[in-house]
């Protein structure tokens, strides 16, 4: 059973396990902390006290928040780090990547680094010449249209079948758990609040000050050219500060479909970073 933290009359909830330093995760929109069931043990097993966290809306999180921007779920990050009494390593998937990087922003005491996972951290323009060389992209794009306008879950669970370019071994019944809770009243109304909130984040990449390391999967349907769209996140940041892996076949849950990879990856960065805190 999750452990929840009450902010004013809402509820964020959470698993925490381990010891050691803390990593806060946080997943992207339209999922929940079963997103990092394969990370999450891992990083806990290398001796981490893991914060897994369903975001404002999501999960076993609940309903009725004021706003689902890449803002408000900061300041839920931000919440949740003190309310653990510890400084905190975040890693962000997706919208959730560029929560990290406002609450690495806007906490600089409180956040000693941020990874980023596939994250929509910079406000995104229209790629046609992607929308037209890019198949994945075009379909990708055509589908969360869909989701954001019409709240559609048969184009939700179709996208996720287009980002998951190779599935994991329990992806059936992984499917089947998405489906019941966007099925609950009220969870896909978040979902689209979410898909139509403002691109809050990248304004807040000059202002970070720690380490940030940005993982993008190189089959990832939501760019034409994941690698770039890494790059540009890096130009942004303070020069120094970042550092980019791309994992070669992955799609944007590169932490459900290539775990160990991401696990690898994210230890690496966790050994540096801690040892700098």
């Amino acid at each position: 059973m999750p452990e929840y933290l009450t902010i004013g009359e809402h509820t964020l909830a959470y698993d925490l396990t381990g010891e050691g330093p803390l990593v806060v995760l946080a997943h992207g929109l339209g999922d929940s902390r079963h997103s990092y069931r394969f990370v999450a043990p891992a990083l806990a097993a290398a001796g981490y006290r893991v914060a897994n966290l369903d975001v404002r809306g999501c999960g076993d999180s609940g309903l009725g928040w004021d706003g689902y921007s890449r803002t408000d779920i900061a300041g839920d990050l931000v919440a949740l780090v003190r309310h653990l009494g510890d400084p905190a390593v975040i890693v962000g998937h997706s919208m959730s990547g560029g929560a990290a990087t406002i609450a690495a922003a806007t906490a600089p005491d409180l956040i000693t680094g941020v990874v980023e996972l596939a994250p929509f951290t910079r406000k995104q323009a229209a790629d046609l010449g992607g929308l037209v060389r890019a198949k994945p992209y075009r379909k990708g794009a055509l589908l969360m249209a869909r989701v954001a306008m019409l709240g559609s879950l048969p184009a939700w669970k179709t996208y996720l079948d287009l980002a998951y370019p190779a599935k994991p071994a329990d992806w059936d019944a992984e499917l089947a758990r998405i489906d019941a809770k966007m099925s609950e009243p009220g969870r896909m109304k978040v979902l689209q609040a979410m898909c139509q909130s403002a691109a809050d984040a990248g304004a807040q990449l000059p202002h970070v000050a720690c380490p940030v390391l940005i993982v993008e999967g190189s089959a990832d349907p939501d760019w034409a050219d994941p690698r770039a769209e890494g790059e540009r996140i890096l130009a942004e940041l303070p020069q120094g500060l970042g550092e980019l892996a791309v994992i070669e076949g992955a799609g944007h849950y590169p932490h459900a479909q290539t775990s160990r990879e991401v696990v690898e990856l994210t230890l690496s960065f966790l050994a540096r970073t801690t040892a700098r805190a």
